[in-house]
Parts: C-alpha cells; structure tokens; sequence
C-alpha cells in the first residue's frame, strides 16, 4: 500500500546543497593553487572536447579499471549531490570510452544506482527520501506513479531534465515491484543512452543533441499529463 504522504513528515535536508558548494569550492581553489590539478583538469577538459578518439582513448587508458568504477560510484553519488548533473556524466562517459563501451558503463551505472536509490526509500521509508527530495517533489512523484504506474518510470527516464533521482527513492517509497521498477528505467533510458551514443565522440553534436532529447521529451511528457486530465474530466 502506498506510504501517506499528504503532509510533510521532515524538513528536507540542505546537507546536499552544503556538501555540493564545498566540492565546487575545493575544485575551483585546487584550480587556482594548484598547479598540477589546474593542468588535469585543463588537459582533460581539451582532450575530451576535441572530438579526437585516439587522443581521448589515450588518455582515459591512464585510469585503467578504474575509470569505469569511478563513473559507477560518482552515477551514485549524484543522487545525493547537485554538483554532477547526469546527463554531463553521460556525455563524459561517452566521450571518453566510445559509443559502445561507454554505452555498456552507463548502462550498468544507472542500473545500480537506481537499484542503490530503489532499496534506500523501500527500507528506510519517506522520512529518508523526504528529507534527500523534499516532500512537494515525493508527493508530485508518488501521484505521478499511482495514476500511471510503470509508465510513469519510463517517461521521466526518457528526459535528462526530469527527477531521475527522485523516482528510485519514490518508487522504493511506494513498494513498487522492483523488477518492474528496474524494467521500466532500463526501457526509459534506453533510447537516451543509445542516442547519446550514436551522436558518438563529438562534443558539439553531443550537447546539441542531448539539449534537443531534453526538450522534445520533456514538451510530450507535458503534453501527455494535459491530454490525460482533460480525458479524465470528460469521463
């Protein structure tokens, strides 16, 4: 049964926001006082932009295994932090590993985090999620879930500007099945994830691209909840 939500249980938490500027500072001081960080940082930002394959395989080939692993961990971290959007993650990914590859990673990486986001609100309740996404975002989204259930999970997959995040721990919230919950999110982020891929090592293409996926997918998402009310209060 679903959890009662209609009045908020916890503030939400701001540990996020803090936690997020505290990275931002660091970054940009290290930047700045640092010589070895700025040339890193500086040298990445131009190799993974240059739309070079060779050079890119290069130099993510200095990670070794590690460069998946830490795609994998930072996928999940962002769930808890503002300062990694997904959809810059997907294209860093993609950049530096090639379509196929990097494909396959951010396949697994979304697998899991979703799972680790499912399991966190299926065990630890709506105080917990509440306090991570706030309770107007856990209420918009549980109404979301119970009016179209599995759909509900791929439509917000399908767009990078909707609550990614939030729709694991909601669906946790909720008791939703989690192999239908699991399901639908690897059928939403399917088309994203082999579109982002097939717009291959170009950056322009693919910040253009992803911009354009964004905004289609997030006006039929709108339109699809206007066509649905007006539906409903004709019947």
């Amino acid at each position: 049964m679903p959890q009662d939500i209609e009045t908020p249980s916890v503030k939400k938490s701001k540990a996020p926001l803090y936690i997020s500027l505290a990275i931002i500072a660091a970054v940009v001081l290290s930047y700045f006082f640092i010589p070895e960080v700025r040339d890193f940082l500086s040298n990445g930002w131009d190799v993974l932009t240059s739309g070079d394959e060779a050079r890119t395989q290069e130099w993510v080939s200095q990670f070794g295994w590690l460069g998946p692993l830490v795609i994998i961990l930072t996928m999940i971290l962002q769930m808890f932090l503002i300062v990694i959007p997904t959809p810059l993650l997907m294209v860093v990914t993609i950049l530096a590993y090639g379509p196929v590859v990097g494909a396959i990673i951010l396949f697994i990486a979304i697998f899991l985090a979703s799972s680790f986001g499912y399991f966190i609100g299926r065990y630890f309740g709506p105080v917990i999620v509440e306090k991570l996404i706030g309770h107007k975002t856990e209420k918009k989204i549980s109404d979301f879930i119970e009016d179209y259930g599995f759909w509900t999970v791929i439509v917000i997959r399908l767009s990078p500007f909707l609550s990614n995040d939030a729709i694991s721990f909601v669906g946790g919230v909720l008791k939703m099945g989690y192999w239908k919950f699991i399901g639908a999110t690897m059928i939403g982020i399917s088309p994203l994830i082999i579109f982002v891929a097939y717009l291959g090592g170009d950056y322009d293409r693919l910040k253009t691209g992803l911009i354009w996926t964004s905004v289609i997918s997030l006006v039929l998402f709108i339109a699809f909840v206007w066509w649905d009310k007006k539906k409903r209060n004709k019947s």
